[in-house]
């Protein structure tokens, strides 16, 4: 089938010694690390041991590697079956899961609450996440103050679906009956808030801590001294938010996440259910997101905030509470500002994330964490983590959690995949892979689809559902070839997951300058890659250009910056990576161990590129003076001198570059971009033993065929195609310039693996390029269909000599069938000395299993429909049957449109993502939808190949 390729392509006219060659290439082994998981919601947690294996059993077989348990709301019917949250039987539920996972090699990850974030009916109001508010008063010399200082706080009842009278419920909140149906959101109950301080500020001078002087009454017994008093009281609220899309016994508050208190507390629950049960099959305890204030108002406080503060910082934040609440000078709103939100982060990164971590780590158990939209450093967060994981579809984003996991030496990152890549049943396997691949181009390496409802076997068709996913579920039609996604996915991890990051650039997060960014009348300032928290600052449009130019690049924060080594003329991070240089994206503010240590690198023989203008000042008001001092100092050390591009100053064995040209810098730096996005790729690589491996992507809607530029020396390259399991060794060759080139073929949305080793290869099997050898010939049929599983019932057999959509051929049956048809037709030998023929099927509608003579070729999901037929498999008459499955959309509009009820969910009954499939009803409604093309559309053609031969130059 494969021809060898001339030596000249392929290797260097001498060999280097035997040991010193590159291996002759293999597929790795796949794991079920390697293999994509999937989240597992178990709805009501109405689970039992029966269909838990049954269920196990389809996974494993479709190719996932694992799951990750999450306990959510359940189906309105199935309340007899509800089990509640880490009770007795939930945990003999896990049990099974866990015994059956290692019986099938499945991971099991379980999510720590049911629903997000952490919470539950254990949460009491001492340990509930909590807000501040303030009010001010105004005493004139010699007076006391009429007022009472108290502060009433406003009821707050909202729920999913419907309006809740606060009247009607009780208090504390999990004592509510039903709380299933109720399917509350935020509970806010009508009192009196604690006071926290009341500080009287004089027109001049320090404030006087009169909090001692209230009575429980709220009486001031207090004559204010001379002068104009404005004093301000400060309360303690509580913030009512209750977990999201909870399950029976995971109702409840959500914790206070900045109290180490309040976490160990929250975690003594699961202590408890776990006493005398082996939970060692536990791979990972997952947080979903953080999402605490997607509610009214903010959880920005803490009962110990005053005292950590002081402690932190340096100072008295009860001497500037009109610096934290924007009544004091611009400069002095800032730098408090800056101090709160900075003291938040700490607390949340070492009260919840580490206090979590350690509990984990206890049961020998990981943890898997969502940081994004976390009002902190996430950077920080994440790096706390043992598996970050992120999600979205933006790239700066998912390198958020990436960024952390290449700094501090993290094998693994996760992503939530596919969440809301369409509206519900629309989205096809092709889309999924794009979303695969948009993560692994992120620094991805460790995919979760989103994901798989537990359905019990007994389940109506379309069975158990999540308001939000692809559903990944055996009901699905497309299952019949998401192993095919699936193996892709492992195949593409197991590089993925090898080696370690090689990227050449050390981003710098301007942390501080939006930290003093004021919010709309918020204290808070929440982070979610860039869009959320550093939108407009410089550092937006310098990492998307460092993408759109092909820089290979992470994120860094302060606190990992100062752990950064300098390792020769580069860099080395504390968890082992190799980068070549810090990028500072015109900051204004910095902190004076992060410009102190980025100095010390310099002087160690390091090259610091800034972006604009160096930062002019430091971040905060502790000890102010003498920090600026010593800022100012090292900054006038700096004596710059014009290089190509901008400024250099020299620092010891090393080196400033400043300017605005930031490609130009980086070449003075010695990083060079990776020139293929110009080509129209997209790329990711890895580090690994005597060469990198690249993750090549064309989301282009073209194909690219053509010598493709490497950054990085190479003298041997194998190639793989993930999908269709070819590989080989590649057509290599050195440019003028230098650059190792290697010779791709990608159809659009096509993807590869390149193995390039800087020592030549062995002689072994060439990789089988593909060329044209004369015009398309059509396979023209005609066509026997048949329909062969699905529902609502099976179309009858068709004979059609001109493909269509089965939705217009086999008339209403086929407009509301979700299922999979075999068209099966016989051509003759082509004519022609080919090696082979290419068969493309034109159009399908979604997915494709491709039979010859009985012979297995392939299974296509897209977005490309082709596959090699060589010609010894050919005979005088040949037989072809491509068997077609659609996805869910036709049947479930049928039964919207019949007004056959299956959205039968509690809390979150089928929400629509776009406002044009919501119903009357508020909720999704697929009535008015067209059908959706289904089966093979064509045109189906077979056109003359051949292989290897002379490439173009």
């Amino acid at each position: 089938m494969k021809k060898q390729l001339a030596l000249s392509l392929l290797l260097s006219a001498a060999l280097p010694p035997l040991a010193a060659r590159a291996q002759a290439p293999a597929w790795p082994a796949i794991s079920q690390q390697n293999r994509p998981w999937t989240r597992w919601w178990w709805e009501g947690s109405a689970v039992n041991p029966q269909d838990l294996t049954h269920l196990m059993t389809q996974y494993q077989q479709a190719g996932l590697g694992g799951m990750e348990i999450t306990a959510i709301y359940g189906v309105k019917g199935a309340e007899s079956q509800f089990i509640d949250f880490l009770s007795p039987k939930w945990m003999d539920m896990l049990t099974h899961t866990l015994t059956e996972g290692k019986r099938l090699n499945l991971g099991v990850d379980v999510a720590q609450a049911s629903g997000w974030p952490f919470g539950g009916p254990w949460v009491t109001p001492a340990d509930a996440c909590k807000y501040v508010t303030y009010q001010t008063y105004t005493v004139k010399g010699g007076a006391q103050l009429a007022d009472k200082v108290s502060f009433t706080q406003k009821p707050i009842a909202t729920a999913i679906g419907h309006r809740v009278d606060i009247k009607e419920l009780a208090d504390p909140v999990a004592t509510n009956k039903n709380m299933q149906a109720l399917a509350l959101e935020q509970v806010r109950f009508e009192k009196p808030l604690p006071l926290q301080a009341l500080m009287a500020y004089p027109a001049t001078g320090a404030a006087i801590d009169l909090t001692s002087k209230v009575d429980a009454n709220g009486k001031l017994n207090w004559t204010a001294p001379a002068g104009t008093w404005t004093l301000y009281a400060i309360f303690q609220g509580w913030h009512g938010k209750q977990v999201e899309r909870a399950g029976p016994g995971g109702e409840g508050d959500v914790i206070d996440h900045l109290s180490k208190t309040a976490t160990e507390h929250y975690l003594q629950r699961f202590d408890q259910a776990f006493k005398g049960r082996d939970v060692k099959g536990v791979r990972a305890f997952f947080n979903d997101s953080y999402e605490v204030d997607d509610a009214q108002g903010e959880a920005n406080w803490t009962p110990l905030m005053f005292s950590e503060f002081q402690r932190r910082r340096g100072y008295d934040l009860r001497q500037h509470l009109p610096g934290l609440f924007a009544k004091a000078s611009a400069d002095e709103n800032a730098r408090v500002l800056t101090d709160y939100r900075e003291t938040i982060s700490e607390l949340l990164l070492e009260n919840y994330t580490q206090a979590w971590a350690t509990w984990a780590h206890g049961y020998g158990v990981k943890i898997r964490n969502q940081a994004h939209g976390s009002p902190a450093n996430i950077l920080d967060l994440y790096a706390a983590t043992d598996i970050p994981e992120t999600e979205g579809e933006n790239l700066t984003r998912i390198k958020f959690a990436s960024s952390a996991a290449h700094v501090t030496g993290k094998p693994l990152t996760s992503a939530e995949t596919a969440t809301w890549e369409n509206d519900h049943f629309l989205s096809t396997l092709s889309d999924v892979k794009k979303a695969v691949d948009r993560m692994l181009l992120g620094g991805v390496n460790h995919i979760f689809y989103h994901g798989t409802a537990y359905s019990p076997q007994a389940a109506a068709w379309p069975g158990w559902l999540f308001y939000a996913a692809v559903e990944f579920n055996p009901q699905n039609p497309f299952w019949q070839d998401f192993g095919q996604l699936n193996r892709y996915a492992a195949h593409c991890q197991s590089f993925m997951q090898a080696g370690q990051p090689a990227n050449d650039v050390l981003l710098y997060l301007p942390q501080y300058d939006a930290y003093q960014r004021p919010g709309n009348k918020a204290l808070l300032q929440h982070f979610d890659g860039i869009e959320h928290g550093f939108k407009g600052l410089p550092i937006e449009a310098t990492s998307e250009l460092l993408l759109k130019q092909g820089y290979g690049y992470d994120f860094i924060s302060d606190k990992q910056v100062q752990q950064v080594q300098a390792s020769g003329s580069g860099l080395r991070t504390s968890g082992g990576a190799q980068y070549r240089t810090v990028l500072v994206p015109a900051a204004r503010t910095m902190p004076l161990p992060t410009w102190q240590h980025l100095v010390q690198l310099a002087q160690a023989g390091a090259t610091i590129v800034v972006q604009g203008a160096l930062p002019t000042d430091v971040p905060g008001l502790g000890n102010l003076a003498s920090r600026q001092a010593a800022f100012k100092k090292l900054v006038a050390q700096l004596q710059f001198k014009p290089v190509a591009g901008g400024q250099r100053a020299t620092v010891g064995k090393g080196a400033f570059l400043l300017g605005d040209d930031v490609q130009q810098l980086l070449t003075q730096a010695g990083v060079q971009r990776e020139t293929l996005v110009d080509n129209g790729l997209q790329c990711e690589r890895r580090r690994t033993a005597g060469g990198h491996t690249y993750f090549l992507a064309n989301w282009s809607d073209k194909a690219v065929t053509a010598w493709v530029p490497l950054a990085t020396a190479a003298k041997s390259a194998a190639l793989y195609d993930p999908m269709s399991e070819q590989l080989g060794q590649a057509a290599l060759r050195q440019s003028a310039g230098g650059r190792a080139e290697v010779y791709v073929q990608l159809a659009p949305g096509a993807s590869c693996l390149i193995d390039t080793k800087e020592a030549a290869a062995p002689a072994s099997a060439a990789y089988a390029y593909q060329r044209s050898a004369g015009a398309p010939q059509p396979v023209a049929g005609p066509w026997a269909v048949r329909f062969v599983s699905g529902g609502p019932t099976l179309p009858a057999p068709l004979q059609v000599a001109q493909l269509d959509s089965w939705t217009k051929l086999a008339g209403e049956a086929g407009q509301k069938f979700a299922g999979t048809a075999t068209y099966s037709t016989t051509f003759a030998m082509p004519t022609g000395s080919a090696d082979g023929y290419l068969l493309d099927l034109g159009r399908v509608g979604q997915s494709a299993r491709v039979q010859l003579n009985g012979q297995e070729l392939g299974t296509l999901i897209g977005p490309a429909y082709q596959v090699y037929l060589p010609k010894n498999q050919l005979k005088a008459s040949n037989t072809l049957a491509i068997s077609v499955s659609n996805g869910m959309a036709n049947r479930v509009a049928d039964m919207d449109r019949q007004h056959q009820e299956w959205k039968l969910f509690y809390n979150v009954n089928m929400a629509a993502k776009l406002k044009e499939n919501r119903g009357a009803d508020g909720l999704f409604t697929a009535a008015q939808w067209s059908p959706v093309a289904s089966g093979l559309l064509g045109p189906v053609t077979l056109t003359p190949t051949a292989l290897g031969g002379p490439l173009p130059q």
